[in-house]
């Protein structure tokens, strides 16, 4: 989990802080719109949301189960859902493949470790 945390914090406040100003550079589009901010803002809320659950989870043993489960879902879905697009849209570029593989990676290891030390 302290992975996840290490690299979905940053990716957060990338997202929400100064989304006109951070996307376009990472991303090929511009944030124009106040709903579009909006998405990513609630997209970094989700992120920093999460990471407390996991970063609970290391400080509480008896939440590390429930922090582990969430971070396999949130790492899996956001794999998920980077493979649906893959099928759906093509190829992306090289960093969302490289998210896809750490994600994908990240649920694996979550699994081990879930099988390994969990209830």
């Amino acid at each position: 989990m302290t992975v996840s945390i290490l690299v979905i914090i940053p990716i957060a406040l990338a997202y929400g802080l100064y989304p006109q100003m951070i996307l376009p550079l990472l991303f090929d589009f511009k944030v124009d719109a106040i709903n579009l901010a909006n998405i990513f803002r609630a997209m970094m809320g989700l992120y920093l949301g999460m990471s407390v659950i996991w970063i609970m989870g290391i400080i509480k043993s008896k939440l590390w189960v429930t922090a582990t489960i969430t971070n396999i879902t949130f790492m899996g879905g956001l794999a998920l859902g980077r493979l649906v697009s893959l099928a759906l849209d093509g190829a992306p570029g090289i960093y969302f493949l490289i998210g896809f593989v750490l994600e994908s990676a990240l649920a694996i290891w979550g699994l081990k470790n879930l099988k390994k030390y969990g209830n």
